[in-house]
């Protein structure tokens, strides 16, 4: 990974930019109507339009509370130590001195609304000028993170000091209520993905089974195929609801005349698996829809380009802290990020990386630690006694065919263990002390359970005839795999 040292000052010698930063909880990647049309996003397409999409942005972690230390750091959870959410396994809380407090100390007037989930203290203690939100999981009412955000901004004169503004909002989070809140019936139909249909569940480690039969994914066992829409749906509406508020964020923005003057991050904390592998919800999985996210970042308008941009070069979460500091002129420590500023204002092409590292160790007090090596080309996460996973991206896309065990394939597999391996003890990641426990929070010494196949899954409604003749099968691909 490259490392770049942050100048301090801005560029011209201006006053730095104001910022706006607004995530979502648990949206994925295709969670924007841009990249996919089922969801109705017209406020994030509309600031994608004006700004660059990072179609590759990754979180380290697939769990609220160690991903948001990262975005809030720019360390990974090996370095921040929170590895579960607070309250759960591994859920310590946040330790260190975050984004806000270095902007607030340098001169910016800040405030953060919304969910904060780091730890039991007030967000106020990290040096916020203004606060508002719930300390842990609990639901935050999004109109008010909008609200306060509204007047935060009316209160902000054209003349003032920088504002940096942090919007934590709960959706489409509010998924989790879908065993109270789903109609039986679907109102649209939203198609179940490829990967429902295909995942042959046999070939997969199996705490992904075990989260759908003994965990939260319960709720749809036995279930059939309007469950399944209706929880993509569901989610959709979801996503809309986080949609609006931002665009009422947005326009206040504009009415105060702030918007040409601020830099604006859109993203969210980790994904959600909407269906995708017969699973739902996030858990101990490291497939795409949990690990990339949307990013938008529109500069200040005296940088912003003549026409949209979308990128596929890897980021992740990480980067955004060393972002928001060049951008701010601000000195910071060591990060495990690299900042986007360069490539945002046009000056110089993004210091790529080569691989994307990511770090699960928990839901609630069932412990499964993961780690991911995911390059441009391949995926290989391995699991803590419960084996490991190879998907030929190339080829595989959807992540349908686990290659781990294809001799073929045995190559490629030991170029990347040897990668993370590596990582990992540069790194001081501890993933080989961290035991797997049972759901109860007692350590499993019970060693890899029997598979259950895909035929016997209890997940998997019988088809109806129709649906057997439309059925969709993956399509024969190559088992060659190129060498990394």
């Amino acid at each position: 990974m490259c490392k770049r040292r942050i100048r301090l000052g801005s560029a011209n010698g201006n006053q730095p930019p104001s910022i706006l930063f607004v995530f979502s909880d648990q949206q994925h990647w295709e969670a924007v109507g841009f990249a996919d049309a089922s969801f109705e996003t017209p406020n994030q397409t509309r600031l994608a339009s004006e700004g660059i999409v990072f179609r590759n942005a990754f979180c380290t972690t697939p769990q609220c509370s160690p991903s948001r230390s990262s975005i809030m750091t720019g360390l990974y959870p090996s370095r921040t130590g929170v590895w579960g959410n607070i309250g759960s396994a591994g859920g310590n809380p946040l330790q260190m001195r975050t984004i806000g407090a270095r902007l607030r100390e340098s001169g910016y007037r800040t405030a953060y609304f919304g969910k904060w989930h780091l730890g039991k203290d007030p967000v106020g203690t990290d040096g916020w000028d203004e606060d508002f939100g719930v300390t842990g999981p609990e639901t935050t009412d999004d109109r008010e993170v909008t609200r306060r955000a509204i007047r935060f901004l009316q209160a902000t004169g054209k003349t003032d000091r920088p504002f940096a503004l942090f919007l934590s909002y709960n959706n489409p989070h509010d998924i989790y209520h879908f065993d109270g809140e789903s109609d039986p019936t679907p109102k649209r139909a939203v198609a179940l993905p490829p990967t429902w249909h295909d995942k042959d569940l046999a070939t997969v480690p199996f705490v992904q089974q075990q989260f759908m039969t003994e965990d939260q994914g319960r709720i749809m066992t036995g279930t059939g195929y309007p469950a399944w829409e209706r929880y993509r749906e569901l989610y959709r509406e979801k996503v809309k609801l986080y949609d609006e508020e931002l665009g009422r964020v947005l326009a206040a923005l504009k009415d105060r005349d702030l918007d040409d003057s601020t830099l604006v991050i859109a993203t969210s904390d980790h994904g959600d698996m909407d269906g995708q592998h017969r699973l739902i919800y996030k858990g101990p999985f490291m497939y795409e829809h949990m690990m990339r996210v949307p990013l938008i970042i529109r500069p200040p308008a005296a940088s912003r380009r003549k026409r949209a941009l979308t990128v596929d070069f890897h980021t992740v979460n990480v980067d955004l802290v060393p972002t928001l500091a060049e951008f701010a002129g601000i000195e910071l420590p060591d990060t495990d990020g690299v900042s986007l500023k360069p490539f945002i204002e046009h000056q110089a092409p993004f210091c790529a990386r080569q691989f994307v590292i990511g770090q699960y160790y928990s839901k609630q007090k069932w412990v499964n630690p993961i780690r991911m090596v995911r390059t441009a080309h391949y995926k290989y996460n391995r699991y803590q006694k419960h084996g490991e996973e190879l998907y030929d991206l190339a080829t595989d896309p959807l992540e349908l065919q686990n290659r781990a065990h294809d001799p073929d394939c045995n190559h490629v597999k030991q170029e990347l263990a040897s990668i993370l391996t590596h990582w990992m003890d540069d790194n001081g990641d501890p993933f080989d002390t961290q035991l797997p426990t049972t759901r109860e929070g007692a350590v499993d010494d019970s060693g890899r359970r029997e598979q259950i196949t895909s035929g016997d899954c209890p997940n998997r409604p019988p088809l109806s005839s129709t649906e057997k003749a439309g059925k969709r099968t993956a399509k024969q691909r190559s088992m060659t795999c190129p060498s990394v």
